[in-house]
């Protein structure tokens, strides 16, 4: 049978004093403020209801959950009706069931005639509710209104709209408002008229709706359906699992028929996100079963032979043989391995294993260099962890906010969506970024300063911040005395107070004026609780360490750190970047950010895995590419990261792989890495697993296995056979068993295990016999550190500059459809939304070039070129461009240069100089690109058909 909806029973309890009445005869104590229908479902007793859930405020609509209550006229709704001391209620007596009855009564004659073959038999409220009410016949026939000029709406790829069956109990309205906060639904006209009306009747498609699905979710008839239930049928099992797109880290229950996913539904326990989620998690999973998925591992000679499909022995056995001929030849440290920030805690962790143990050096790195590298550097030099010091709960008792190179309604929409709730509520919103992104201007939302700050500035401007604070005399020094190492607070107290730090010293090169970011300075430091939340726009500079470690000085003068609704928030890029920091994949640092050179830390290892782990800090990804094409480095394995499309300066990066005589690529399909591959190694998706993620808020999910490997076994597997093929076995026979030895290796994750965030539901680390339960807030009574660290952050000017052959500064970013280098969700329909990336231009600069919406355009640097669709928009400033990254057809990082952060190599995306012009034809590095491509499709073709 089909699996059954989680129940809703209208608003959960509030939190009051506590309140006695009686329901049926049953006494009951529930606090004060909770709604009748939710003591009812305490006392284990059922109102009927439709127009109630419990992720939504009471609307009292459907005039269903009706009872009587002793000395009141009326039957009021139970879900709109708070409990009073001794107040007695019956919710079923003959009154009421009459009255329940002709209600249904009334909405089943205005409803189709189609219930036995609906898409959503067995899982449909209204069906559940006629049942309940003990309705067997309609009196009035079945002429209602909705039967008639009502059209199906399939203009969304994921769901269809019915009309014909909807009861217009506001459910969805109220989702996409409350829940969502996008209000792209509306009821329109009145009476028998009324409908859900997307937009201005536009259809969901053309509407400001963002397929969230909540409405979906909310919908308690067919009126609202996912295409693929229609397609498959109600799903008859479901696994509780995490998403493997963003660093929110969404919950959800993997629903399926035998090893089909009919569906993923946010699951309301789901710790991060609540019960809601994105386009990209509830709906752009079909990219698990795509025909182009690779499933059976691939080898080659050289780059420009046909591949060549093996048995997994044969491919094993092939790959250590090469990594063992090239360091015999060019020595232990010509190859190295980079870990994925889209694989669980455990592969990465293996991963790195594999490396230091069976390839003897520490040449492995993670993609987490080219995104939040300057989070983990800055954050642990200022605070003592390399990780994010809040909750997202936490957000819901923030009175400002600051958003600083973020853009959380399309990178983190889960989480953005709960931000905007905040800020309907009364918070208020500064926001630091060169685009006006949504949040500067939504539906019931305008931030109170957007300072649009010229690209590379990040530093001058939290400077300015601060000197605000420090020269007016807002800072809070109980705390820091309290809590604070006062030598450095003095040092940068004389630094900071220097006029050169003032808004009016700075505005001529950040572009911000002096009277707006002193206001918004106030506001920081006198507004109440003051959060602060950055991602990429931050890190991805030449200063990104410093811009992070000034964020933190900004904090700690104030006293934002170690509480509930402050803090600094890094917004994680991928699933699992945090937890493959996290698991030692730097070259630098062991699992917990111990440095290689402890000796202490070197002896645990070595103790538990029987081999000298070397002192020496290995290759990062910038310095493998350098020594690929110096000559030295000879040998890459790479794991779920596709690094020809997402490092920057693409001809650099396809270079040094050209040089190399083995690339290894492990991934779900032939990426535009395996075009110089020798060796393919099929892999496995989030759904064919077991794990864990870690997301930003540092929380773990469980990972759990829907469906068995595509390609015979998951990637933890394949690390294991290919170690043993190089001369070092491990035995494992479950990915709890890895976790195991991390905690026992790993003092942050000493108490976790797959038991313990089963029985929690999800561990935050540190986890330790300090904290046996988890840390949702860091630093609560000290920092990590000891005393918080200030440094002195000087704003130095990035290399990049602009001129005459290139006047703008193009800047890059994500979009909400579509997912970093788009190999996921370029293999779903999310393509609806964006099919190429576009280049976003200020209408002055468009106009001065002659530039009109929709035009092909050169974007050329003195790294590259790339042709592209411009897109005339306001919400750039004059002499910045903007553009995604999604699609390699495009190839934004041709363009991008070798420029990175000063601490950590983290590169420098977010500021290239460039010109842009009208053309009628392809870049030459696309014409080459495409014929190289196809070659390398044709040969894969070949290959299959062979």
């Amino acid at each position: 049978m089909a699996l059954q909806p989680e129940i809703d029973y209208g608003t959960p309890a509030r939190q009051g004093a506590p309140v006695t009445l009686e329901i049926d005869g049953q006494p009951i104590t529930v606090p004060a403020g909770t709604s009748i229908m939710h003591a009812a479902v305490e006392a284990g007793l059922s109102i009927p209801k439709l127009c109630a859930t419990d992720s939504l405020e009471p609307f009292g609509s459907c005039r269903l959950c009706l009872v009587e209550i002793e000395g009141r006229r009326g039957t009021p709704a139970s879900c709109t009706t708070p409990v009073e001391p001794g107040m007695k209620v019956k919710t079923q007596t003959e009154r009421l069931q009459k009255l329940r009855k002709g209600v249904m009564e009334l909405y089943i004659s205005d409803h189709p005639l189609d219930c036995l073959t609906c898409a959503a038999n067995g899982d449909c409220e209204l069906q559940d509710m006629a049942g309940a009410v003990g309705l067997r016949e309609v009196r009035y026939g079945y002429e209602g209104a909705n039967h008639f000029d009502t059209q199906k709406d399939e203009s969304n790829p994921y769901f269809t709209f019915d009309p014909s069956k909807c009861i217009v109990c506001s459910r969805c309205v109220r989702a996409c408002e409350e829940v969502q906060g996008t209000f792209a639904l509306t009821i329109g006209a009145r009476g028998f008229e009324s409908h859900v009306s997307p937009g201005q009747d536009e259809g969901f498609l053309g509407s400001e709706c963002v397929s969230c699905g909540a409405c979906v979710q909310a919908c308690p008839t067919a009126t609202l359906i996912e295409k693929s239930v229609i397609e498959l049928g109600q799903p008859r099992r479901e696994v509780i699992t995490t998403c493997a797109y963003c660093g929110v880290g969404c919950s959800f229950k993997a629903e399926l028929n035998g090893n089909t996913v009919v569906r993923m539904t946010p699951w309301k326990d789901g710790k991060a996100n609540h019960g809601h989620s994105c386009v990209k998690g509830r709906f752009a999973w079909g990219y698990a079963a795509h025909k182009e998925r690779i499933l059976k591992p691939m080898i080659r000679a050289s780059i420009d032979q046909p591949w060549r499909e093996v048995s997994w022995d044969e491919a094993i056995d092939y790959t250590a043989s090469e990594f063992k001929r090239i360091q015999a030849k060019y020595g232990r440290n010509s190859v190295g391995g980079i870990t994925s920030s889209r694989c669980t805690n455990e592969e990465t962790f293996l991963v790195q294993k594999m490396i230091r143990a069976a390839f003897g050096n520490n040449n492995v790195d993670t993609c987490a260099r080219v995104c939040h590298s300057p989070t983990g550097y800055g954050l642990k030099t200022t605070l003592g962890t390399s990780a994010g010091t809040q909750d997202f709960d936490s957000v819901a008792e923030a009175d400002v906010i600051l958003v600083i190179g973020a853009n959380p309604t399309d990178a983190h929409p889960v989480f953005g969506s709960r931000m905007k709730r905040r800020l309907r509520e009364g918070a208020r919103l500064i926001v630091v970024d060169p685009r006006r992104i949504d949040l500067v201007r939504s539906p019931h939302i305008e931030a109170q300063y957007h300072l649009q700050l010229k690209p590379g500035t990040n530093v001058a401007v939290v400077n300015a911040l601060a000197h605000v604070i420090a020269t007016e005399g807002l800072l809070n020094e109980t705390y820091v005395k309290e809590r604070c190492d006062l030598e450095s607070f003095r040092d940068w107290l004389a630094f900071i107070r220097d006029p050169q730090n003032s808004p009016e010293a700075t505005e001529a090169y950040t572009g911000v004026p002096a009277a707006d970011l002193r206001a918004a300075a106030r506001l920081y430091a006198t507004g109440g609780n003051a959060a602060i939340y950055y991602g990429l726009g931050v890190t991805e500079h030449s200063q990104g360490s410093t811009t992070v470690m000034a964020m933190a000085n900004l904090a700690m003068v104030t006293g934002n750190i170690g509480r509930n609704g402050v803090g600094i928030n890094p917004l994680r890029g991928q699933n699992n970047v945090q937890g493959s920091c996290d698991m030692g994949s730097f070259p630098h640092e062991l699992s917990g950010y111990r440095h290689v050179s402890d000796e202490a830390t070197r002896a645990l290892f070595e103790a538990a895995w029987g081999v000298p782990i070397d002192p020496e800090p290995g290759l990062r990804i910038p310095n493998m590419f350098d020594a690929a094409i110096d000559g030295s480095f000879k040998g890459l394995y790479v794991q779920g990261e596709d690094i020809l499309q997402s490092d920057p300066n693409t001809h650099h990066v396809g270079a040094a792989l050209a040089a190399m005589e083995c690339v290894v690529v492990q991934d779900l399909f032939l990426n535009e890495t395996a075009s110089y591959a020798h060796v393919f190694l099929p892999g496995s998706s989030f759904l064919e697993k077991d794990g864990t993620f870690t997301n930003a808020e540092r929380r773990i999910n469980l990972v759990r296995k829907a469906i068995p490997p595509m390609a015979g076994y998951a990637d933890w597997e394949v690390t294991m056979k290919l170690s043993a093929a190089l001369g070092y076995p491990m035995s494992y026979t479950h990915p709890s068993q890895i976790m195991d030895e991390i905690a026992r290796l790993t003092p942050t994750f000493a108490n976790v295990s797959f038991k313990r965030i089963e029985e929690l539901g999800s561990v935050q680390w540190p986890c330790n016999d300090k904290a046996p339960l988890g840390t949702p807030i860091m630093h609560e009574k000290g920092f990590v550190r000891g005393k918080g660290l200030f440094v002195l952050t000087e704003y130095v000017p990035t290399d990049e500059r602009t001129g005459p052959r290139f006047p703008l500064i193009l800047t890059t970013g994500r979009i909400l459809s579509q997912y970093n280098v788009g190999a996921q969700t370029r293999r779903t329909a999310n393509t609806a939304w964006h099919e190429e990336d576009r280049l976003e231009i200020h209408p002055h600069d468009a106009e001065h070039r002659g530039i009109n919406d929709g035009d092909w355009v050169l974007l050329k640097s003195r790294a590259g070129e790339t042709t592209l669709r411009a897109k005339v928009s306001e919400r750039m400033q004059p002499g910045v461009v903007y553009t995604t990254f999604h699609h390699p057809d495009t190839g934004a990082n041709v363009v991008t240069t070798e420029f990175s952060d000063w601490a950590t190599n983290c590169p420098e995306y977010k500021v290239t100089a460039v010109e842009v012009r009208p053309t009628n034809r392809r870049s030459d590095w696309q014409e080459e690109n495409d014929v190289f491509t196809k070659r390398a499709r044709r040969i894969a073709a070949a290959s299959a058909a062979e």
